[in-house]
């Protein structure tokens, strides 16, 4: 594929995307930009929650994990369900009840000042390194496609990313980013359906043809019951779960969508079917792993050895003109669709927990809310470009290891908010986040010597936040105080 071809298929659909964008953002206000006026229709931001929580990592990074790691991924996503069924069920009604704008108001009204500040603080470290890797992902793959022909250098490259993603986003914000994202999620499936079409034609497979294939290759296995296995199954559930209800439930990102709806009951509705349609979404994802392996042993085509350059190797390389314009096209989809909502919350968060927005009048909001927008985006690039340097492993392994030790005392915090009555003593609380995850990697990087040679994987955030309780338990007054449990 010539550069040239690809800079018009990234400039025409950014062209949709900014008409998308001037739709939607006229006579915008705060509100809008925050929770678009929550009048979002539930059917639509569960659709479009497909992308966002997917991103470029599960365009790239899911596929090529298949070979080395089977089908075991989804044992992860089965752990989803648990996972979304207690966001829906316990954290969704906490914020609904509450009337919040950002999730994280109900640490201060539960525990104090510096819990809520840590537990904002601990979002926007989050959010930020987990949306830099997806877009790193996405920009080294342009990269290679395009701007190394160029000259252009990774960091100009980034730049040029995060820039089209401020174009559309910096007015309409969430009101925008829901019909967006549904743009986005669409391209994304009919990229990854017409993906596993051309690949199944090329290998003279029909649609009963290709389940056998997949189900007879040594890819197809589901399930390990070896304890020792960082696969094993009972690990890989469990993180799943706790996973789910971290990065979305105690996520100011995926939570303001939920937010954006009209009530509880069109927001639990939403939850639910997003949650079913994410399961089949993964097993396609990993049907197309197994078939990249499968064509590539069959055409006798030496792959790269990182998984996370092989499908952008074969679709560029090897399929046909028309199949890299469907990867490309896949791939811009499903990362823009992650990025521009996290930029969104990055903004949203900073502004209502540590610019007292209520106290403001909305000609100063909307001058705030730009600035603070434009410096998260710069603060991206910056990451990016960090992340590059030190960068050796797979992104989704970096994605959910960034995860386990950021979000562990969102966990630990909400866990004890939620199901203890006890005060503590707030001041306390930046402390003990800070310890916990410095205590989680000296376990982790020793439990082979110290556990009878079991090793972490991502249940890393469990204990994360296991240590986060128990060090909230610490520091807790003793006294029972009269608050309701934030589950009735």
């Amino acid at each position: 594929m010539s550069s040239t071809l690809i800079i018009g298929l990234i400039a025409a659909y950014f062209c949709i995307l900014i008409f998308i964008s001037y739709l939607t953002s006229r006579n915008t206000d705060s509100e809008t930009f925050f929770l678009a006026n929550r009048k979002s229709p539930w059917y639509v931001v569960a659709f479009g929650m497909i992308g966002t929580s997917l991103s470029g990592v599960t365009f790239v990074s899911i596929p090529g994990m298949v070979q080395k790691a089977q089908f075991s991924y989804l044992q992860l996503v089965l752990g989803y369900l648990l996972g979304y069924f207690v966001i829906a069920t316990v954290l969704m009604p906490l914020y609904y009840r509450l009337n919040l704008v950002s999730i994280y108001t109900y640490l201060e009204q539960r525990f104090g000042y510096w819990s809520y500040k840590t537990g904002a603080a601990f979002f926007l470290l989050a959010r930020t390194l987990g949306a830099a890797i997806r877009l790193f992902l996405v920009a080294g793959v342009l990269q290679l496609a395009v701007f190394d022909e160029l000259g252009v250098p990774f960091s100009v490259s980034v730049i040029i990313t995060i820039l089209l993603i401020w174009v559309y986003t910096f007015r309409g914000g969430m009101k925008t980013i829901i019909w967006t994202d549904t743009f986005q999620t669409t391209a994304m499936l009919l990229a990854v359906g017409t993906s596993i079409w051309l690949i199944s034609d090329e290998l003279n497979l029909g649609f009963q043809g290709m389940v056998d294939t997949i189900q007879a290759s040594d890819y197809s296995q589901v399930f390990y019951w070896d304890v020792k296995d960082s696969k094993y199954f009972l690990k890989q559930f469990f993180s799943g779960a706790f996973i789910a209800i971290v990065m979305t439930g105690l996520d100011q990102d995926m939570m303001q969508k939920n937010l954006s709806c009209k009530n509880i009951g069109e927001a639990q509705k939403n939850m639910f079917w997003f949650s079913i349609i994410l399961v089949f979404v993964n097993i396609l994802f990993l049907a197309l792993g197994a078939l990249l392996y499968l064509y590539a042993n069959a055409k006798g085509i030496a792959l790269p050895a990182k998984g996370d350059d092989v499908f952008p190797y074969l679709a560029l390389n090897h399929f046909s003109q028309f199949s890299g314009i469907v990867f490309i096209l896949g791939i811009i989809a499903i990362t823009y669709a992650s990025a521009d909502s996290a930029l969104t919350a990055l903004t949203t968060s900073f502004c209502v927990d540590f610019l007292n927005f209520r106290e403001r009048n909305e000609h100063e909001r909307v001058r705030l809310r730009y600035i603070v927008h434009f410096a998260i985006s710069v603060v991206m690039v910056l990451v990016i470009i960090v992340f590059d340097i030190l960068n050796n492993e797979n992104v989704i392994t970096a994605v959910f290891k960034v995860a386990g030790y950021t979000y562990g005392p969102l966990l630990g915090l909400y866990s004890f908010g939620l199901y203890t009555k006890r005060a503590i003593r707030d001041r306390f609380v930046p402390v003990i986040c800070i310890v916990a995850p410095l205590l989680t990697y000296i376990i982790s990087d020793n439990s082979k010597d110290w556990f009878w040679g079991y090793e972490f994987g991502f249940e890393v955030l469990i204990l994360n936040g296991f240590l986060t309780f128990t060090g909230l338990m610490a520091i807790s007054s003793g006294k029972i105080e009269e608050l309701e449990l934030a589950r009735k």
